[in-house]
């Protein structure tokens, strides 16, 4: 799956970029149906921001943003939000898959 990676007022190196690509392939293991990944870089007031946005099947969109003080930092306590949102997402919806064939 192609990950779509965006800056906004800054430029990112290779290895960064690669690194967030990394970091979206790991995302989308997580889940099952997750579909458009996407990263945002962005430099606004001194801080380095970055967005990753994972949309699922059904519509829903995942975001997780986090600011550092550089693209990295802020690339890895974005991944540390959006797991936590995976995970999440993931026990719902299992223990809704149990609950409904449960015998009553």
């Amino acid at each position: 799956m192609r990950t779509t990676i965006t800056t906004r007022h800054c430029e990112i190196a290779d290895a960064l970029r690669q690194r967030a690509e990394l970091v979206m392939e790991r995302l989308v293991g997580l889940s099952d149906r997750a579909t458009e990944p996407t990263v945002v870089f962005d430099l606004g007031a001194g801080l380095h921001q970055v967005e990753l946005r994972l949309q699922g099947v059904g519509g829903k969109v995942l975001v997780a943003t986090a600011e550092g003080p550089d693209h990295r930092t802020a690339l890895d306590r974005a991944e540390g939000k959006l797991r936590r949102q995976l995970v999440r997402v993931a026990s719902k919806s299992r223990a809704r898959r149990h609950s409904d064939s449960t015998p009553a």
